[in-house]
This record gives structure tokens, sequence and C-alpha cells, in this order.
């Protein structure tokens, strides 16, 4: 049952919404070997002969072809490295003024990567970064990755962030190094120093997501406005920035942290798997 006042923060139905997740992890998905996930972790162990049920993309086919016999790839998981998605619900992020939030990007990315990375055995886990508790561990299991998808779908538009408090809260609950994609428009002004600290033992990656809005209105003048989250006025000029990203990108990457600037209206999906595969995701040495 929905609670009330909460809306679905996406123009689609829950198909078209699920085949355009599918769609943007099939674009991040060209098979085992050329996925932007590949090197999860796994090592290889050894291959020993196909039994009904194993995955038709662990077939090893050079050994098959040598002994005339199907034979699959076994991986050790000692070295798997999960996958984490912290995902900002805060009230910021549904504030827009194109077709698709801030929010509802988001949403569809965070399910494509999870979809995505799970295909190359990849555990995802996710962790939401509002008001509302949504913490879940890593798992394979894909009908999980859709049901937080459709659960982060619903909206009530009062949340507010606490990307900063639960990155924090993340980083020593984390006993091995793992992949960390957070996926947050960045309006909590602790979080750029609470994602330094989650990256001193884990690699992340940062998807900023920006609607043209927040780089000011057009025009000149006064404008009143509320601030989404804390309800809050304020009193500004037309053409003044609010927030102004510029220094993200450099004072991130010092720690090592990965950036992608995502305008909502510029094209989202291309700029991710570009940036995602010449990052060489999943192969990165620990530093």
């Amino acid at each position: 049952m929905r609670r009330p006042n909460t809306l679905v923060h996406d123009p689609v139905d829950s198909r078209q919404f699920e085949v355009a997740v599918k769609r943007l992890a099939n674009s991040l998905d060209f098979g085992q070997r050329d996925a932007v996930f590949h090197g999860s972790g796994l090592e290889f162990s050894q291959s020993r002969p196909y039994v009904a049920g194993d995955p038709v993309k662990f077939i090893d086919w050079r050994v098959s072809a040598r002994l005339q016999k199907l034979y699959v790839k076994e991986f050790r998981e000692t070295k798997q490295i999960p996958l984490y998605l912290l995902i900002d619900t805060s009230a910021s992020m549904c504030v827009s003024s194109q077709p698709l939030s801030k929010y509802a990007w988001a949403v569809r990315v965070a399910t494509g990567i999870g979809l995505a990375a799970q295909s190359s055995v990849t555990p995802v886990g996710l962790l939401g970064c509002g008001a509302r508790e949504l913490h879940i561990r890593p798992t394979l299991s894909r009908n999980v990755v859709m049901e937080w998808s459709h659960q982060l779908r619903q909206h009530d538009f009062h949340e507010v962030t606490s990307l900063a408090t639960r990155a924090r809260e993340l980083a020593p609950a984390l006993t091995r190094r793992t992949t960390v994609i957070i996926l947050s428009d960045l309006h909590d002004a602790g979080a750029i120093a609470a994602l330094q600290v989650l990256a001193q033992r884990n690699d992340c990656i940062v998807l900023h997501f920006e609607d043209p809005a927040e780089q000011g209105v057009a025009g000149a003048g006064i404008i009143r406005g509320v601030e989404a989250e804390s309800g809050s006025g304020f009193v500004g000029f037309g053409g003044k920035r609010r927030i102004d990203s510029t220094q993200w990108k450099s004072e991130l990457s010092r720690f090592g942290i990965d950036y992608l600037h995502l305008p909502t209206d510029q094209p989202i999906i291309g700029r991710l798997t570009h940036f995602l595969k010449n990052r060489g995701f999943g192969t990165r040495s620990v530093r």
C-alpha cells in the first residue's frame, strides 16, 4: 500500500520502466569478456564438465572444442568485489524542469547498473540516502534489484538528505574492499568530506545529476524560492547559480574518486556507458 501523498516520480508505467532499465543494463553488458563490469574480483579456478542448469555464459568454449564435450569455467569467490549503490532520495532530487527529474534518472541508472553488474556475477547492494530506511545487502538476485527499484519509484517529496551521514556509517561497516557508486545532486554540504572518508578503503564513483534550472533562472531581477528539503525560504537573483559545483571534480579526484556530471537536459546513457568503459570498471588497483 502506498503512503499518503506518495507519487510515482516517473512518467512511464511499470512495464515501460522495466524495459528502459533492462535496455540500459544491456548497453553496459556486451558479454562476460567485454562487459563494463568485468573483473568483479572473481578469479578463474578450473574448468569442469557442464551440468544441466549451469549458466551458458560460463561455458569454456576452448576446452569444450578440444575435448568435444561441454565444460564450464569455475571461479574462486574469495576476491569477489561487491557493489554498493548509494542513491540520494532527498526532496531536492525531485525538483525538475525536464520530463525526467534527477531522481527519476538516478533510479533508472541505479537499476540498470545493478542488473548489468549482476550479469557479471557482482553482488549488488543498495543504501537509500534520504529520510526513509532502505538498506539492501549485496545480492545476486535480480528480483531483489527490481523490487527495490519499484519501491524507489514511490516518493513523497518531503525527504531530507542523509548522504553524508549514511556514507560515514557505511565506511566502517565495509569489512572488505567494495565498489561504491553514489547517485546524487550533492546538495548535502558534508557529502564531499564524507565520501573522501569512504574512498580511503573503497573504489568510489560519483554520478552527479543536475537540472538546468540549478544553473540559474534565466533573466534578471529578484526571485523568491523555497528550499525543497528544509522548507526554508530564500531570495536570489535571476541568472545566478544557487550551487557552484565547478570545483567538485578536482576535489573528489584528489582522493581517487571518479566523477561524472550528468545534466538532465543532455543525453545520459551514452555518456554513462563511455565513462564506465573508459575508467576500466572493476579493474582498478587498490590505492
